[in-house]
């Protein structure tokens, strides 16, 4: 296996997982439609042993309790449609569809901007951390493209 394949293998992974995580969050809404999201997000604070009254436990009880319950199937069909990208991704990176290696560079490059008005503004480790490994992902799609170019033009 070529160092190449070995790098798309590897995002591909990393979609995959992506995929996955979303569709367990669109799982999770959808099982959450219709019931009351402030008493879900107290019982999950009680469970952690948090304090309701601490400020961040506080921020998500009250997130929860104005989140529009006639959104919830709106944001599992987000998540949904998400997922299904992500795993698409997936499966073409790995089995090595070019297609699919353009579509991870300009879903990745997308995201850039967004993280550095994130990083910007409210600076935090996973912020950074997400920055750099869509960074890597980026300029490792756009290197193999090239690189692919240059033989194809030879």
């Amino acid at each position: 296996m070529t160092s190449s394949e070995n790098g798309l293998k590897a995002i591909a992974t990393l979609e995959a997982f992506k995929g996955l995580l979303s569709l367990l969050v669109a799982v999770g809404i959808h099982m959450l439609a219709g019931r009351n999201l402030q008493q879900v997000a107290e019982s999950i604070v009680s469970h952690a042993h948090l304090n309701p009254g601490g400020h961040l436990p506080s921020i998500f009880i009250h997130a929860a309790s104005t989140f529009p319950d006639s959104r919830m199937s709106l944001f599992a069909l987000g998540a949904l449609a998400y997922s299904l990208i992500r795993l698409v991704e997936a499966y073409g990176l790995w089995r090595g569809l070019v297609w699919t290696e353009w579509f991870a560079l300009v879903s990745g490059a997308i995201y850039i901007p967004f993280e550095i008005y994130e990083i910007l503004f409210h600076t935090s480790i996973i912020g950074v951390a997400v920055f750099m490994l869509n960074i890597v992902v980026v300029w490792y799609m756009a290197r193999l493209l090239l690189n692919k170019r240059k033989k194809t033009h030879i």
